[in-house]
């Protein structure tokens, strides 16, 4: 049996080697506050996010995946995709190649400081 679906993304976590340094490089990225929050049995950090329903995510001290070779994760810029990727390089990440387009959108591949791939996606306006 088959159950009608909406949304099947339900949340996205992000393994960082360190949780304070994952916190650090993420507030940079999206230029807002990602505060540590007990949940058992770790601490998490989560992103801003809008609404319950909502597709979640929040970073935790884990280990991730080799170098770019996990699952990617693609994240809303917070303002352009040019100034979001100049903050996270910045900040220690590996860009990877040219901004792609997309029919409402475009986003580009970066490899943040603990090796977890990530799309920065700006949405059309």
């Amino acid at each position: 049996m088959t159950y009608p679906v909406k949304d099947t993304v339900v949340w996205a976590e992000i393994p960082v080697t360190n949780l304070d340094e994952g916190i650090a490089f993420y507030q940079s990225l999206f230029n807002t506050e990602m505060p540590r929050t007990k949940m058992e049995p770790n601490d998490v950090a989560f992103f801003p996010k809008d609404g319950a329903m909502d597709v979640a995510g929040h970073l935790y001290e884990g280990t991730p995946a080799p170098k770019g070779s996990g699952p990617t994760i693609h994240l809303h810029a917070p303002d352009s995709l040019e100034a979001t990727i100049e903050r996270i390089r910045k900040s220690g990440a590996e860009i990877l190649g040219e901004p792609i387009p997309l029919p409402d959108g475009r986003f580009q591949y970066a490899v943040d400081p603990f090796g977890n791939s990530i799309g920065i996606f700006q949405k059309s306006s």
